[in-house]
């Protein structure tokens, strides 16, 4: 470019040949296409970047939240490994298998009624004028779930706290009573006494909200 513009006046169109030459292929196509776009579709293209964005950008949002939800509920939930080797040391060995047979009845037995009336009565949140200050009314059996799918990994993370609720007990209860009472209490536990009680506190409409 220096050569040519030093050159004589007659040069210059071999000059303005030379620089069209040098033109990548495709830029003289492309820059009448962006001249001729309208600022209509100039900005309609903005926005549909803009919402591409905004989607992705929740979507990454809603990914990151579950999966530090579910880490801390498996840490939470394999306490009850842990109260099981604590429990079994403590005990005779004669009621080694006892104690371990109620750590499990909490993790299976406890969950099914965290299932179905449980998570209702903890976290059931209507959209009644007046909401009960008692317990909660939805939600049961996880009725309404796919609408929002954000409550599956709530009711894990919630569920993993009222069974670990149970076992605790259970190592106060060691040797002192047997396995169908110690069923019997992880029913009233997971059912009743622990979701009504999480209502009451944390729900925000309970009577100690």
């Amino acid at each position: 470019q220096a050569v040519c513009g030093s050159a004589h006046e007659r040069a210059r169109p071999s000059c303005e040949s030379e620089r069209q030459r040098s033109t990548p292929p495709g830029l003289s196509e492309r820059r009448p296409f962006v001249a001729d776009m309208s600022e209509i579709e100039m900005e309609a293209r903005v926005t549909v970047l803009e919402a591409r964005l905004k989607t992705a950008t929740a979507d990454y949002n809603e990914s990151l939240d579950t999966i530090w939800m579910l880490v801390c509920a498996m840490l939470v939930f394999f306490m009850h490994s842990g109260f099981s080797l604590l429990e079994a040391g403590c005990v005779r060995f004669k009621n080694t298998q006892n104690i371990l047979a109620k750590n499990l009845i909490v993790v299976t037995i406890g969950f099914l009624c965290w299932y179905v009336i449980g998570y209702p009565l903890a976290f059931g949140v209507t959209t009644a004028r007046v909401p009960n200050m008692m317990a909660g009314s939805n939600n049961f059996a996880m009725d309404g779930f796919l609408a929002e799918k954000t409550k599956f990994r709530n009711w894990f993370f919630q569920g993993c706290f009222c069974a670990t609720g149970g076992t605790i007990v259970s190592g106060a209860m060691a040797e002192r009573t047997q396995l169908k009472g110690f069923a019997t209490f992880t029913v009233l536990m997971t059912s009743v006494i622990y979701p009504i009680v999480i209502w009451w506190g944390w729900s925000g409409n309970g009577f100690l909200a």
